[in-house]
């Protein structure tokens, strides 16, 4: 006999779940003393926001579903921020709240709420168990619906009785993946329409991905010296070095690799959705029917032909598709090999050179001198904000999991999803990107990353504004600033206050040494950098966005 909190940590164990994240609850608690004999490292969070993201940023990183615990109610609503990105980002996710007791439902009792109504919309699965004896059963479903077809969060309900309750029932066994696979005669209508390009583009994009369907597409790309592109945040998938990479499709891409997709003859979705941001607002790809000859593979029937109707559509999980085309024999004539050399010559010239901007932190300089000198495996991670367009043009992924960063672009993200990717690597550099706006508002996090010595390091970009509000702002409403300024503490005092290491810059100059003293002293890090506030994207400063410029 166990009570219903020891069969759901039996499941987890299970299940392979190997650390949880959590903000404590007393609808929770019969789960919470499971987990005090169980190997399952717990990590206590500040915020339930923040517990929720680092269990997406687990997901990211493992492509298995992380996990969270959370409290009804109140806990429950802070949570919802990380089930939001978990959906659009298509990250496995379980989020387990605590519900008030069986017999009270209904009633509007204390901190009761209607889970179904509130995250129906949102998760893929939204459950409340009623019987102890179902754990094992809806938990096994729940990681199955979680990583299966388009991944996603799902949503567990816990009345506290439930959790009390004893019961004798065998545990579920661990969960086996099913994939779809490739049919024969799908892989030769592909070869087919490929034989047939002379101006093909691959764009790759999701998360169903392994390390070795990454390292597969990579190796079919060089045989076929193909040109590949990647979706928003998903440039980990490809490596930047790699003579086959064209860059990625994200906010103000290159104007050159937007105009290749286009004149693209064959566009090779792989895994990719092409949903707003990639696709420049639904303009780089016809609707619904596009003028390239579309062929889009994706693990989830849904999504095919969703929003774009292809000539050939593939149900399978894009790494198993990667691997197949191993199958395939490369053509001696390829007429697209200039295209595809040209493609990643432009990419190196639009990441290679920054452009000065605006006051004594240059920005793009610092971005160059952390890829000359910061390991491959290097993580980073960031949230959203115009601080993060340097990231993105300047950094330059050759690993998989190495990116982590939310494509719904959720402000907050990164301190959270930081703090995990380094519980979850302890042995690789994590950076993480933060704006002054994005930082507070899960900055908090930083008390865990003390609290469990994660040494990550923490740089944020400090311009005293909601700076892509205040860059949308400026351009539809010019010199009416209401809003968007910030008044920012010292995130100097701040790390040290809580334990950490804290560092201020001021100018380029000064970069290099702080961030040497941060990786230093072994602690989680604080850098403070001061940008001007004039330069608001790498390319063009506020007052030409104001001027319409």
């Amino acid at each position: 006999m166990r009570t219903g909190g020891q069969i759901l940590v039996d499941q987890l164990v299970k299940q392979g779940v190997e650390r949880v994240t959590c903000v404590p609850g007393e609808s929770y608690l019969a789960a919470l003393d499971a987990m005090h004999d169980a190997d399952i490292d717990v990590l206590i969070c500040r915020h339930e926001g923040g517990a929720a993201i680092m269990a997406e940023a687990y997901g990211k990183l493992t492509a298995r579903p992380g996990v969270c615990f959370v409290t009804r109610g109140p806990g429950a609503t802070n949570a919802a921020h990380g089930v939001h990105i978990a959906q659009h980002d298509s990250t496995p996710m379980i989020l387990f709240i605590g519900q008030v007791e069986r017999a009270m439902l209904g009633r509007g009792a204390f901190q009761e709420m209607d889970y179904q109504a509130f995250f129906g919309s949102t998760a893929k699965w939204v459950v409340e168990i009623t019987d102890a004896k179902r754990i094992p059963e809806i938990v096994a479903r729940a990681f199955r619906v979680a990583m299966q077809g388009r991944p996603g969060p799902v949503v567990i309900s816990l009345p506290e009785d439930v959790l009390t309750d004893r019961e004798d029932v065998a545990d579920a066994p661990g969960l086996s993946l099913t994939k779809p696979e490739l049919s024969l005669g799908a892989l030769q209508q592909f070869e087919a329409l490929l034989a047939k390009a002379k101006k093909p583009l691959v764009i790759l994009g999701g998360s169903n991905w392994s390390l070795d369907g990454c390292q597969a597409i990579a190796n079919f790309a060089e045989a076929f010296a193909l040109p590949v592109a990647t979706e928003f945040r998903r440039s980990a998938l490809f490596p930047a070095d790699h003579p086959s990479y064209a860059g990625d499709l994200g906010f103000g891409p290159n104007p050159k690799l937007a105009q290749r997709v286009r004149d693209a003859d064959l566009l090779i979705l792989l895994g990719a959705r092409m949903a707003e941001v990639p696709s420049s607002s639904y303009t780089l790809i016809d609707l619904p029917t596009p003028q390239q000859t579309l062929v889009h593979i994706f693990p989830d029937a849904g999504e095919i032909g969703k929003v774009y109707q292809p000539a050939l559509g593939i149900v399978c999980a894009p790494d198993t598709f990667a691997r197949s085309l191993a199958d395939l024999k490369a053509p001696v004539s390829k007429p697209w090999l200039e295209e595809t050399q040209n493609a990643h010559m432009d990419f190196l010239m639009w990441t290679t050179t920054p452009a000065p901007i605006p006051g004594d932190f240059q920005y793009g300089e610092v971005m160059v001198w952390l890829r000359g000198n910061l390991p491959a495996d290097t993580i980073t991670c960031n949230g959203a904000g115009n601080y993060a367009i340097w990231l993105h043009r300047y950094w330059r992924h050759n690993q998989p999991r190495t990116q982590i960063a939310p494509t719904s672009g959720s402000v907050g993200y990164s301190v959270p999803a930081g703090v995990m990717a380094k519980r979850q690597c302890p042995d690789k550099t994590v950076v993480v990107f933060a704006g002054d706006g994005c930082f507070l508002m899960h900055g908090n996090e930083f008390a865990t990353a003390v609290q469990y010595d994660i040494p990550v390091i923490i740089l944020v970009i400090d311009n005293g504004m909601y700076g892509t509000i205040r860059m949308h702002q400026e351009r539809n409403y010019p010199h009416r600033v209401v809003g968007t300024d910030l008044k920012n503490p010292d995130f100097k005092a701040y790390a040290e206050a809580f334990g950490g290491h804290g560092e201020t810059v001021r100018t380029t100059a000064e970069f290099a040494p702080a961030f040497k003293r941060a990786k230093a002293s072994g602690k989680p890090a604080i850098i403070h950098c001061y940008i001007d506030p004039q330069a608001i994207t790498p390319a063009k400063t506020l007052d030409q966005i104001s001027d319409g410029k």
